[in-house]
């Protein structure tokens, strides 16, 4: 059993039916604002976040999520800052770190480098949605080598077999992803949506982890005993973005009820 996967089921053995897992874009709206996103997490025991890396072309995000890796990038943010925000994370939140980004930050800097500097800044692992399979190469090596999970994708267009494979590889925990297309749209709790995750459940003995358009404390209370993890990253940006940290705040609350 993984590391990521122990703390999924040590944390589900408790009063947890259900694990949350935010998302935050580094640099937006500002570090000082993330900061702030982090402390409210911690206060309300969220039990996994992935801070996204900024890129100019995020293919798996949706219209809000573009514009603020846009902003972020805007400011000026580098790679440097975001690993330094990693590790600065650490110190806010004792809940397990994942890096979410794409795969030009680790071919760009090389695998070895990528994962010494995810180690270095107390990640666990990372989420690389446009890196297939075949294409990882040595940076599974890489990655086992420094005990970091790498988070693999199914999705409800991949076929049994590819589900399948992708499988036998995971590592941690699955993430599926609720619904064709991209981030921010609402998803609907319907018998496709329970009949991909029957595959997904059928392909692995992880954890499955469901994101792509879960919003509300509603939707985790829905998903408890259909998947381990609920991810929830657009609704809490707009709920900072529409009301602030008050509204950021009953947000992530309302979130954290729902998981007991």
């Amino acid at each position: 059993m993984s590391g990521l996967q122990d703390y999924v089921t040590q944390r589900l053995a408790g009063e947890r039916q259900i694990l949350l897992m935010t998302h935050l874009i580094v640099g937006y709206p500002s570090l000082d604002a993330n900061r702030a996103m982090l402390s409210i997490m911690a206060a309300n025991d969220v039990d996994l976040i992935e801070l996204q890396m900024p890129f100019t072309e995020p293919v798996a995000d949706g219209p809000t999520f573009v514009r603020a890796n846009q902003e972020s990038l805007a400011t000026g943010l580098k790679a440097d800052d975001y690993f330094d925000f990693l590790a600065e994370a650490g110190g806010v939140c004792a809940f397990p770190r994942l890096f979410m980004g794409y795969y030009n930050t680790a071919f760009r800097i090389g695998h070895k480098r990528f994962c010494e500097r995810l180690a270095e800044a107390g990640a666990v692992g990372y989420i690389l949605p446009d890196l297939p399979l075949e294409e990882y190469g040595d940076l599974a090596g890489e990655s086992e080598t420094r005990q970091l999970e790498s988070i693999l994708l199914m999705t409800p267009t991949n076929t049994t077999q590819r589900l399948q494979q992708l499988g036998d590889r995971a590592r941690g925990f699955v993430y599926a992803v609720a619904r064709k297309g991209v981030t921010g749209q609402a998803t609907r709790f319907e018998a496709d949506l329970y009949g991909f995750l029957d595959r997904c459940r059928a392909a692995t003995d992880l954890p499955l982890a469901l994101g792509f358009g879960l919003r509300t404390g509603e939707d985790l209370a829905t998903l408890q005993g259909r998947v381990e993890i609920g991810i929830v990253g657009s609704a809490l940006l707009n709920a900072w973005e529409e009301g602030g940290e008050a509204a950021y705040g009953a947000l992530v609350e309302e979130l954290a009820a729902a998981c007991n």
